[in-house]
C-alpha cells in the first residue's frame, strides 16, 4: 500500500502561482509512475500532468495547462510537486495526487493510489 497526501492548495488570484506537494509514504519502492489530475464544480476528474517517479522524465501534459504547469518528483524524499503559473479562474479545482505501479498515462485507470486532494482556487 502507498499512502498520498496532499497540500500547498489556496486562494490565490489570477496571474500568481502555487506549488501543489504531494508526499507518499508505505511501499513507495513499488512506485513506478506520478500523475495529477482535477476537479472543478460540475466537472468530471481531468489530467492534469503526469511523469516517471524515479527521475521525472517522459512528463505529459494536459493542452490546458502546457507551458504554465511543471510536474517534478523527488524520489529520495518520497515527494512530488506540480509548480502552477499563471494560474487562471478556470484552474480552480480539487488536485488529486495519484501513483502508478507499473503504469502511467493520461488515464485515471493508469493509477493505484489516490490522495484526497487539496483545493485550489482561483480568483479573477
Amino acid at each position: 500500500q502507498v499512502q498520498l497526501v496532499e497540500s500547498g492548495g489556496g486562494l490565490v488570484q489570477a496571474g500568481e502561482s502555487l506549488r501543489l506537494s504531494c508526499a507518499a509514504s508505505g511501499r513507495t519502492d513499488r512506485i513506478y509512475s506520478t500523475g495529477w489530475f482535477r476537479q472543478g464544480p460540475g466537472k468530471e476528474r481531468e489530467f492534469v500532468a503526469a511523469t516517471r517517479w524515479s527521475d521525472s522524465t517522459a512528463t505529459y501534459y494536459a493542452d490546458s495547462v502546457k507551458g504554465r504547469f511543471t510536474i517534478s518528483t523527488d524520489a529520495a524524499k518520497n515527494m512530488a510537486y506540480l509548480q502552477m503559473n499563471s494560474l487562471k479562474p478556470e484552474d480552480t479545482a480539487v488536485y488529486y495526487c495519484a501513483v502508478g505501479r507499473s503504469s502511467y498515462g493520461k488515464t485515471w485507470y493508469a493509477y493505484d493510489y489516490w490522495g484526497q486532494g487539496t483545493q485550489v482556487t482561483v480568483s479573477s
